[in-house]
C-alpha cells in the first residue's frame, strides 16, 4: 500500500484556544500546520505556499475571512478553504461559499467533524481516496476504529502513542528527525532537546512489544 505524503494546512484563526485546538488536533492526525492570527499574514501565506487545506476564521483583524478567500480566488489560487464562523444563518452559510469557501462550519464544532471535512476536501480535490489503514509489514492501523494490530494481535496504545505509532508509519522509508515528530505530533511549543520522543518511544517498544523503530 502506497502512503500519502504528509499534508500540509493552514490554520487562519485569531481566538488562541481555538487555534491550539484545531492546529494540535491537525498535527496529532499527522498533518503539517502552519497558523496565523490575522487575515494580512494569513493571506501572505496563502500565496506564498501551496497548502493542501486552509481553515479560515470569518471575523478576522487587519482583514476578514471572507475578504481573505476572495482575494485567494481572484489570483486562482484553488487551496481548499473550510470557513470557521460563530454566525450559523443561511445568509452567513451562502455568503461565505459564494466568496469561493468550499466548506462551511459553524463554532462551536467538534474536531472529529472537522477532521472529516478536512479529509473529505483534499480528497475532492486531489481526485484521492484516503486511506482507511496503514500497513506495515504485519503491523496494521485502522485509522476509522483505531485499532492496532501485529501478526493479528491486538496492541492497546494510548492517544499520543497511536499519533506517534501513525505518523511513524505515514513516514515508511524516510529518515525521521526528534524535531520532525515533535512538530507533527506535539505542539511546537516543545523545547526541541525534550527527550519526550525518547521516553515515549522506548515505552511503546518496550510496553507493547512492537519493534517499528528499526528493522526486524
Amino acid at each position: 500500500m502506497v502512503v500519502r505524503d504528509t499534508m500540509r494546512i493552514l490554520v487562519v484563526e485569531d481566538d488562541k484556544k481555538i487555534a491550539s485546538f484545531v492546529a494540535n488536533g491537525l498535527k496529532q492526525s499527522s498533518f503539517a500546520v502552519d497558523q496565523s492570527a490575522n487575515g494580512e499574514e494569513g493571506l501572505v501565506m496563502a500565496q506564498s505556499v501551496p497548502y493542501d487545506a486552509a481553515v479560515i476564521d470569518v471575523m478576522l483583524p487587519k482583514l476578514d475571512g471572507l475578504t481573505l478567500i476572495q482575494r485567494l480566488r481572484k489570483e486562482n489560487i484553488r487551496t481548499p478553504v473550510i470557513i470557521l464562523s460563530a454566525k450559523a444563518s443561511v445568509d452567513d452559510r451562502v455568503r461565505g461559499l459564494q466568496a469561493g469557501g468550499d466548506d462551511y462550519l459553524t463554532k462551536p464544532f467538534a474536531f472529529s467533524e472537522l477532521l472529516a471535512r478536512v479529509q473529505a476536501l483534499i480528497r475532492r480535490a486531489s481526485n484521492s481516496a484516503e486511506p482507511t489503514r496503514l500497513v506495515v509489514g504485519d503491523l496494521v492501523f485502522d485509522l476509522l476504529s483505531r485499532e492496532v494490530t501485529r501478526a493479528g494481535q491486538k496492541i492497546e496504545l494510548q492517544s499520543r502513542e497511536q499519533a506517534l505509532l501513525e505518523y511513524l508509519m505515514r513516514q515508511t522509508g524516510r529518515v525521521v528527525t526528534k524535531t520532525m515528530i515533535l512538530e507533527h505530533v506535539w505542539d511546537y511549543s516543545f523545547d526541541p532537546q525534550t527527550n519526550v520522543v525518547d521516553v515515549l518511544r522506548a515505552s511503546i517498544a518496550q510496553a507493547r512489544s512492537i519493534r517499528i523503530f528499526r528493522k526486524r
